[in-house]
């Protein structure tokens, strides 16, 4: 977003997780890279400013230690990460 515009956190639980919404409206993600986004070392900044983990550790964090989802929707405008946890332990 390069230091403008707006991000709207939200929380609500929603039968048995907790929903966390990162909302922005920025230019959002191309359609090329959104199959890439939790890649690990994988990163749309030039070479030096950016390791390209930080998406990667999130879903490995959520997914596979929390069994939870992590998700992205993007479109010109309104880019949206959604975290969702059990409020529960799963088995797993």
């Amino acid at each position: 977003m390069r230091g403008k515009g707006e991000i709207v956190v939200r929380t609500y639980r929603e039968m048995d997780e907790a929903v966390v919404e990162f909302t922005d409206n920025g230019t959002g993600i191309a359609d090329d890279v959104m199959p890439h986004l939790f890649e690990p070392f994988f990163s749309t900044k030039p070479p030096g400013q950016g390791t390209g983990l930080g998406l990667d550790i999130s879903y490995q964090t959520v997914v596979n230690r929390h069994r939870g989802a992590l998700l992205v929707s993007s479109r010109p405008g309104q880019t949206t990460f959604q975290v969702r946890l059990p409020l529960v332990s799963r088995p797993g």
